[in-house]
């Protein structure tokens, strides 16, 4: 796996432009990769509701969820589904709005310095083994060009905001994740 340094685009990832997108503050570079669970309605998995989400065209009729998150200008640099598919929304070098309010080791706005990666699944759901693979080579070819980013760069949503997130959840297992970056 690669990363484009012109583009900023994953080599292979399917490309969805968000919107929800912008320049980060001048001379700021990702350092962190925070990891995130989603699924759309909740608990349910597949279908196209979290590129209609992420893009701005999620129809609040089609789920009654929906009403509540339809106005949502919210993005991610990328999501990894179930089956490994790779989607991008944001290219790595623009600023998504993945994490919201939030505090990384004192620092806050994580977005202005991180790459979100959203994992479809929910908090109780075991994460798939490919999901972890496909991570792990991810955050590799995030670290080559982004030489801050390393295996104790890598948070997970509820680490960044611990008042109003819990993902990826219970069922993410950093230890497969740990193990997995010290393979490569």
């Amino acid at each position: 796996m690669r990363v484009d340094p012109t583009s900023g685009l994953v080599e292979g990832a399917r490309y969805v432009p968000s919107p929800n997108q912008d320049e980060r503050p001048a001379g700021v570079e990702p350092e962190l990769v925070v990891v995130h669970g989603i699924s759309l309605p909740p608990g349910e998995l597949g279908g196209p509701w979290i590129d209609h989400l992420f893009t701005n065209r999620l129809d609040p009729e089609a789920h009654p969820y929906f009403r509540e998150i339809a106005d949502l200008r919210v993005s991610a640099h990328l999501l990894i589904r179930r089956d490994g598919e790779l989607v991008q929304y944001v290219p790595i070098h623009r600023r998504a709005r993945h994490a919201g309010v939030s505090r990384w080791r004192g620092r806050e706005a994580v977005n202005d310095f991180s790459i979100g990666v959203e994992l479809e699944g929910t908090d109780e759901l075991p994460y798939e083994e490919v999901q972890y693979r496909r991570l792990a080579e991810l955050v590799r070819a995030l670290a080559e060009l982004y030489p801050k980013i390393t295996r104790d760069r890598i948070a997970g949503h509820s680490e960044v905001a611990p008042d109003r997130k819990t993902d990826p959840g219970p069922a993410f297992d950093w230890e497969r994740l740990r193990s997995l970056l010290r393979e490569g």
